[in-house]
């Protein structure tokens, strides 16, 4: 059996990959890093006109209709540009969200909204994974109290799907009275987390109140998958800079990629990133077409190429030496979207517990 890209999918590779290397420079990502959103509205309306935002939309609903491996494809490419763009929550989240627990006329209304890029979303779910004693909340005859944090994709966000609880997916506008926005510094700045206050703030429920249970697993699963596929993006290229450098850099008259112990060092990141990618890729395909496994690989997937990718992020470094500190290579914006990824949505000792949980192994 051969596992790989069909030839449509190495054809959306190759657009999406140069559809994103002419459109985010790390030029423009350096300066969009700057801004508190880390959202530029250009580089979204192009987006928006290439269309791969209604990549899991069904066609009736104006989107392509595509398999999550596609949309893996599409996020991935993003990565290795480390593109300062809201893709998780509009392309993926909010679709699945939709899809998966909403009305007919709620389907009617957003998904068509999605898939043409007039609606931004944020991610708010972290506080079904992880309790903190400050945040919380709670709902009432459709108002919304409380606070969540680790929003992803919050600082450009017109629209937050929130998790309100373990079983009730909310939808709330950002404009909406009583919403507080309070961005959360990170290492990374070219990707928005912020923190939501409500205070009896107007929310539309999704589908049925209290049932949305197996929904948020799968959007939890979703968000799994669509991170190791931006981690991959960016560890590749962390790679590929550093094999080309190796082969630039000269020390005692010879490129330092002839040294042995250099030598190892790349092969060591290029053998440890291609079977993290096929797990990754596997983890996409179940995700749609092998639901017995989606859910173990989803967790095995994010947690080992969040640990791969930052071997490989350190590797990659120390072979630029002194020069893969500086921002003239812009390295550390592979290097701190690798480590916000590894902690969003659940650290790997977290989640490869829940992969044991869901495996009976505990």
């Amino acid at each position: 059996m051969e596992f790989g890209l069909s030839e449509e999918q190495r054809i959306l590779q190759d657009s999406v990959q140069r559809f994103f290397s002419e459109h985010a420079s790390l030029e423009l990502v350096r300066n969009i890093a700057e801004t508190p959103s880390a959202f530029d509205s250009a580089l979204w309306a192009a987006i928006s006109d290439l269309g791969i935002l209604g990549t899991l939309v069904p066609e009736h609903y104006g989107g392509s209709g595509l398999d999550f491996f596609d949309a893996f494809i599409i996020l991935q490419a993003a990565g290795r540009v480390t593109a300062p763009v809201p893709l998780a929550g509009a392309m993926v989240a909010a679709p699945v969200a939709l899809l998966s627990h909403a009305t007919a006329s709620q389907r009617e209304t957003y998904l068509p909204r999605l898939a043409a890029g007039e609606s931004r979303v944020a991610l708010a779910m972290s506080h079904v994974i992880s309790e903190r004693d400050e945040a919380g909340l709670s709902l009432n005859a459709g108002k919304l109290k409380g606070k969540t944090l680790f929003a992803i994709d919050a600082g450009a966000a017109d629209i937050f799907l929130i998790a309100a609880d373990s079983s009730t997916w909310v939808w709330v506008e950002a404009a909406s009275k009583g919403v507080s926005l309070t961005y959360l510094p990170t290492v990374d700045k070219t990707r928005c987390v912020a923190e939501i206050s409500f205070d009896n703030t107007p929310a539309e429920i999704l589908g049925e109140p209290g049932q949305a249970g197996q929904s948020i697993v799968r959007v939890l699963d979703a968000m799994r998958i669509a991170l190791a596929a931006d981690t991959l993006g960016a560890a590749e290229v962390m790679v590929e800079k550093a094999i080309t450098y190796a082969g630039e850099r000269e020390q005692f008259n010879r490129p330092i990629g002839s040294f042995q112990a250099v030598k190892h060092m790349c092969a060591d990141m290029v053998a440890a990133l291609e079977p993290a990618r096929a797990l990754a890729w596997y983890a996409a395909h179940a995700f749609d077409h092998v639901p017995e496994d989606a859910r173990a690989m989803a967790c095995h997937a994010r947690a080992h190429m969040a640990e791969v990718a930052t071997q490989i992020a350190r590797t990659a470094v120390e072979v630029h030496g002194g020069m893969g500190f500086t921002d003239l290579l812009g390295l550390h914006y592979w290097f701190k979207r690798i480590g916000l990824n590894r902690q969003l949505l659940g650290s790997p000792e977290q989640v490869r517990q829940e992969a044991a949980q869901v495996q009976g192994w505990v």
